[in-house]
């Protein structure tokens, strides 16, 4: 249960919401495409039936009718002959009315005198005319296909992306070009990367004044390569960049060149260099660039083959036969492992930049970056708690800060406190505190020894870290917390911490044996983290005397697989046994000292988890109070009982007796 650098857990609440909210435009305008289609298919058969009034009709009806004398008027275009009726004649179906028409058409096999001289025979008006076009029936009989073809545009351009470009778009890219108006972010307000802001401002110096470098005969680096964890600011050095330089920059992020279209990727990287060199000098940024950078390989399927293309013309643009000095490549990334050897070489990318987690100095920058807009009270000192924050990135500590005022204005205080800023941390590096969950005395007692046990052996031991905080406060998924915090900035670390690092984690088990003579599964984290830490101490940190320094299990080199996802075997079982039998001794005796230290410190052990019991928390200081036989005493804390109407008007920020509730 013992919590140094506990993970952080980041909810996304309206993930799904958003998926809704799309799925349901999209269903909306796919229903109205729909039904405007629809609509064209019933006004051009209306409007074709209109222009289709005419009866055709077998040539001894027309006979019969010109015989009857019953046809008025009659026009003849070409072999064809549309007369006109005195009466209306019905149509039957199995001797029921269909309907009636007035106007006929028949086609003659012939016209000649004969035909002529017959219709004046019967006083039948008649007149010759051209044959014309029915433009308007003609349009109307094809507004189905014309409406069908521009849905179906319509559909290949929603399924592009919509970036404003038509479906014959798809090769162009999605850079965004940063313009003078919009919000500039500069390296003041960038925090806990000085390396990397000198890097990057050599490089802006040389697009300003570029003689200054090229007198002395150099060249202007062609691409840098951000290196990091999440969240230690890559993104935000990039638009740092953006904000000081006085030259074109383009953002896009590596996916963007990913499509459903063959071809794509590699048109979008050769049109993005285009944009570059008609802005020259330029600078353009790759976010997550792995999404396209990752290690050529054997070929899996088109998709594959379709992502090699990209890196290749990526390749090509970096460093071909046309030299691009005057274009810069800022390129960010975590998963620096998988990238291609080609995309590292110098010559494309010539810097690789490492954006690590920031030590305390830049912790306290951090701090004081995110802080600059927030009122603080007296009583703050940024400098504890970034002691207090080891191994936070940037982006934690931006939440922290967010998080304690937040809790600030839930309590209705015109400041942020010191209080509240340690509430946000814990918050955030042990969890959230699950109020809710109800605790029977029996358990509340077994976590408050499995807690006193883990905070006992790191007090004892010399070589752990010290503790900053033990809690039976259940949080996140633990039901108790205990905190250390190192003294100093640890970059290695020793076999003897590591040792005390193991002992410290079996003490809760050990404590839960000693005191209620059995063990319960709250260890199963705590087993766990040690088995997986003695494991590479045998076998990749050469910490075993028997084992010797050899390292045993290859990582598999599967680019596809993610590269780590399994480990190659590469020892025999006799080996393998070994291996057990060590891991199996350096954990019984780790478990063996604990056992020992615990029952010599017995009474130290009842009077913290009585401690823990009365006030639930304790800090390193009421710990060293135990150890020296002193009591805890805690400052009651008048509670002022405040409606849920009321406002609260008034309210001092410098009084710390006063708590709401």
């Amino acid at each position: 249960m013992t919590n140094n650098k506990p993970k952080k857990e980041t909810p996304s609440k309206n993930k799904n919401d958003n998926n809704n909210f799309q799925w349901k435009q999209a269903g909306r305008t796919s229903f109205i495409w729909i039904l405007i289609f629809i609509s064209a298919i019933l006004l051009s058969n209306l409007f074709s039936s209109r222009s289709r009034g005419e009866q055709k009709i077998q040539f001894f009806e027309y006979k019969e009718f010109l015989y009857n004398g019953i046809i008025s008027e009659a026009e003849i275009i070409g072999n064809e002959f549309h007369g006109k009726l005195t009466e209306p004649q019905e149509v039957f179906n199995n001797n029921q009315k269909v309907s009636e028409y007035s106007k006929f058409v028949v086609t003659l096999p012939f016209i000649d005198d004969s035909v002529l001289s017959e219709w004046d025979q019967y006083n039948l008006k008649y007149s010759f005319q051209e044959r014309k076009v029915d433009w308007t029936s003609y349009l109307l009989s094809m507004a189905p296909w014309l409406l069908l073809i521009v849905f179906w545009l319509f559909i290949m351009r929603r399924m592009q992306g919509g970036m404003g470009g038509g479906i014959f778009n798809f090769g162009k890219s999605k850079a965004r070009l940063w313009v003078e108006d919009k919000p500039k972010i500069t390296f003041k307000k960038v925090a806990g990367c000085e390396e990397a802001k000198f890097e990057l401002s050599e490089i802006i110096t040389f697009l300003k004044n570029p003689k200054k470098f090229q007198k002395l005969g150099g060249r202007i680096p062609k691409g840098v390569l951000l290196l990091g964890p999440p969240g230690t600011g890559k993104t935000l050095l990039a638009k740092a960049v953006a904000g000081e330089a006085k030259v074109p920059f383009f953002s896009l992020s590596g996916a963007d060149f990913v499509e459903m279209f063959v071809g794509v990727g590699a048109s979008r990287v050769r049109d993005l260099f285009e944009q570059g060199k008609k802005n020259a000098p330029s600078i353009i940024f790759i976010d997550e660039i792995d999404a396209v950078g990752r290690h050529r390989g054997a070929g899996l399927g088109g998709g594959h083959d379709e992502r090699e293309q990209t890196l290749n013309a990526l390749l090509v643009e970096m460093d071909g036969f046309e030299s691009t000095t005057n274009i810069i490549l800022i390129a960010a990334t975590n998963r620096a492992d998988v990238l291609d050897s080609a995309l590292l070489r110098p010559g494309r990318f010539d810097r690789q930049v490492v954006v690590d987690i920031p030590d305390i100095k830049g912790r306290k920058g951090i701090l004081e970056v995110h802080t600059a807009d927030i009122p603080l009270s007296k009583d703050v000192d940024l400098e504890i708690v970034a002691k207090g924050t080891p191994g936070l990135v940037g982006a934690d500590l931006e939440n922290l800060v967010n998080e304690a005022s937040l809790l600030a204005a839930r309590d209705g205080k015109s400041k942020v406190f010191m209080e509240d800023l340690e509430s946000a941390k814990d918050k955030v590096m042990m969890g959230v505190e699950r109020k809710s969950m109800i605790l029977s005395d029996e358990e509340k007692e077994l976590t408050a020894y499995h807690e006193a046990g883990h905070a006992l052996i790191a007090k004892i031991l010399p070589k752990a870290d010290p503790v900053h905080k033990v809690s039976i406060i259940p949080r996140g998924r633990a039901l108790g917390v205990t905190a250390q915090l190192p003294m100093n900035e640890k970059h290695n670390y020793s076999e003897s911490y590591i040792n005390a690092r193991l002992r410290v984690l079996l003490a809760g088990r050990s404590a839960e044996q000693l005191i209620f003579n059995e063990v319960t599964t709250g260890a199963g984290n705590d087993i766990e983290v040690g088995t997986d830490m003695v494991r590479k101490m045998v076998c990749e940190w050469g910490m075993s005397r028997l084992m010797g320094p050899l390292k045993y299990g290859q990582k598999d080199q599967e680019v596809f697989l993610g590269r780590d996802i399994a480990k190659n075997r590469d020892y025999s079982d006799e080996t393998a046994k070994r291996i057990d039998e060590e891991i199996h001794r350096i954990i019984n005796e780790a478990e063996k000292d604990t056992d020992k230290i615990l029952k010599e410190n017995e009474k130290t052990l009842h009077e913290i988890a009585k401690a823990l019991l009365k006030f639930e928390t304790i800090d390193g200081k009421d710990l060293d109070k135990i150890f020296l036989g002193k009591q805890i005493r805690r400052k009651t804390n008048k509670i002022k009982q405040v409606s849920k109407n009321s406002k609260v008007k008034n309210l001092k920020s410098n009084s710390k007796d006063k708590v709401l509730s």
